[in-house]
């Protein structure tokens, strides 16, 4: 009875090697085509996030040689009072993005799906800005807000005193969110534009026989369909604008007064402009965990989107 058993356990091995091998032969091509991209996936980003996580305990130093220091990078980066400063104005930042930005290209979404004329005309328009250099962007934008601009200009023929945009730390991050929200509302606006035209349209022709009216057609049909996507871009809105660097570096350094030093420029100054790359790597660390619960919460939102 035990010559079976033993002649099995011997096959075993065997038949897992024969489906190995014709699991390779059939997926051989898509193996192949995809492995520069696993390749530099892993160079470019993960050999990255794990190297920073092991600087993060050691004084980098690219002439003496790394030192390990343990939690002391941390605590620097605790007792850092800059670091209250950036965490403060990236919410601050994040703030506003939510409350200027983030309802335009719903706005925008849902005013284009309502035209009977010239829809996709108005799509291409609003989507444009997204498509302009950020070079040609921040030149453009930072005209528009120089006390001689036009928009002073508007404002001083309209009996308003000027505001001084740029050097006035009440204004300055409420400048860069309006001016990246110009720039990047058409490609939020293309993805729920999508998600309102994929709604049934006896759902519009009913509430219509119901004497639904515009307002009530969008309360009551158009906003409960793209309730999950607005939670989703929510979260994901959130992610990249706790990431701000970009404008806060190109228009004004973090200034002025710090008032636009957002937490990953003072990783990047941090690193290159002090040298200090323990430090930076310990910032990042944070800065990765904190990102990592939002994209959690973000996955169990889409989660709970798609069983919906």
């Amino acid at each position: 009875m035990s010559q079976p058993v033993h002649a099995s356990a011997e096959l075993a091995p065997a038949a897992r090697r024969i489906a190995a091998a014709a699991f390779v032969r059939k997926y051989f091509w898509g193996i192949l085509f995809l492995l520069p991209a696993v390749i530099v996936f892993l160079l470019f980003l993960w050999m990255p996030i794990v190297k920073g996580f092991i600087y993060s305990f050691y004084h980098v130093d690219f002439v003496k040689g790394n030192e390990f220091v343990g939690w002391d990078n941390y605590r620097a980066v605790l007792d850092n009072p800059d670091v209250g400063i950036a965490v403060k104005n990236t919410l601050y930042y994040m703030f506003l993005g939510l409350v200027i930005g983030f309802w335009v290209p719903i706005l925008f979404a849902i005013l284009i799906s309502e035209l009977r004329r010239f829809q996709g005309f108005v799509r291409v328009i609003a989507y444009l800005p997204n498509v302009l250099p950020v070079i040609v962007l921040y030149g453009l934008w930072r005209w528009f807000y120089d006390p001689v601009g036009p928009v002073n200009a508007g404002l001083t023929q309209l009996g308003q005193d000027q505001i001084l945009f740029m050097s006035d730390p009440k204004w300055s991050m409420v400048s860069i969110v309006i001016m990246e929200t110009w720039q990047q509302f058409g490609a939020g606006m293309l993805i729920y534009l999508a998600a309102i035209l994929s709604i049934p349209r006896d759902w519009y022709e009913a509430a219509e026989i119901d004497g639904a009216g515009i307002w009530q057609r969008i309360r009551h049909v158009t906003l409960p369909s793209i309730r999950g996507l607005i939670g989703l871009l929510f979260i994901l809105q959130l992610i990249a604008t706790s990431q701000g660097l970009q404008a806060q570096l190109a228009m004004l350094d973090g200034g002025p007064n710090k008032a636009t030093l957002t937490y990953a420029l003072l990783i990047v100054k941090s690193a290159f402009n002090q040298l200090n790359y323990g430090v930076a790597a310990a910032m990042g660390v944070l800065m990765f965990l904190v990102l990592g619960a939002l994209a959690v919460i973000q996955y169990r939102l889409s989660e709970r989107g798609e069983r919906a």
